[in-house]
């Protein structure tokens, strides 16, 4: 059975506090597993979570702030290490390639498992499979960053009615899904569209152009909320989001499920961020994410 859900791994902004990990996420998608900026500890949260380096496909680090990419050199010698049989994809922003040789060969260790290194320059899709492209947005921090996302390309739903209506049963509607036309019927006119998933990814960042694109339409996204409205101005300052600020962009984006993430320590209880995200208008499922949770990708409609 495929499994779609997010595993959260770490959830502090910054510097870690007794219940907060730094970041860290994997997404589970059909068999994959796509990681998403490990920072400090990931390996360690990755144990307690039941996380194993042979689920990692791909790393995908939206920029090189510590709190986002210090995990990178341990999660990298545990692939090795656990002598992955698969190849490993890492994404991450060009203009930190120093950066990431430096966490790729940190230590001494044996490399037995090929890092695939495709950095990320520009905006536009970064990888296509069966089951999702991958793509890239810029976004507005002090270094440079990018977030992901991920699309499922759109299926078609059998319709029992209209395949009864055009005497289409049995092996038949296999082969029809297959070839497109058996006879004068045509796929078309038996089934409807059913739209792709739709997942994001979206770290710090201040509003942009790139917030909007990534979130546009997603079922679930994963994104940063480091301040409460009240420090709005200290959000500009330092390159972040507010809770209401992400809210409102998921709100405006049709956005399904809504995980607020990456939290400044200066807060000490997560019950306001629901409350700001609330009343910024978001009425779909919202999440106020905390370590080791486990959410599922929204079923399709």
């Amino acid at each position: 059975m495929s499994v779609r859900e997010l595993v959260v791994l770490g959830t502090a902004s910054q510097v870690p506090t007794r219940h907060r990990n730094h970041n860290g996420y994997l997404l589970r998608w059909d068999g994959t597993g796509i990681l998403f900026d490990p920072g400090e500890g990931t390996q360690r949260q990755m144990v307690r979570a039941g996380v194993a380096a042979h689920d990692l496909n791909r790393v995908c680090v939206t920029h090189f702030h510590g709190d986002h990419c210090l995990g990178l050199a341990g999660v990298i010698q545990r692939i090795n290490l656990d002598q992955v049989p698969h190849e490993v994809t890492a994404h991450y922003p060009r203009s930190g390639q120093r950066f990431f040789d430096r966490l790729r060969y940190a230590t001494a260790y044996r490399e037995t498992v090929g890092i695939t290194e495709a950095p990320v320059a520009a905006d536009g899709i970064l990888a296509v499979t069966s089951s999702y492209t991958l793509e890239a947005r810029r976004l507005s921090h002090p270094v440079e960053s990018y977030g992901y996302r991920l699309i499922e390309p759109d299926g078609r739903r059998m319709l029992p009615d209209r395949l009864a209506m055009h005497g289409v049963k049995g092996p038949d509607v296999g082969r029809l899904q297959r070839e497109g036309r058996i006879g004068d019927v045509r796929l078309e006119d038996v089934s409807e569209v059913r739209r792709g998933q739709r997942f994001a990814f979206v770290m710090d960042t201040r509003l942009c152009d790139g917030v909007h694109a990534l979130a546009e339409g997603c079922d679930l996204l994963v994104i940063e909320s480091t301040f409460l409205d009240e420090d709005a101005a200290l959000a500009v300052e330092h390159g972040h989001l507010t809770a209401g600020q992400a809210a409102a962009v998921a709100r405006d984006a049709g956005v399904r499920h809504l995980v607020l993430t990456h939290f400044s320590q200066r807060y000490a209880e997560p019950e306001e961020f629901e409350r700001q995200a609330r009343a910024a208008g978001f009425e779909g499922e919202l999440t106020v994410a905390h370590d080791l949770l486990r959410v599922p990708v929204p079923k399709r409609r």
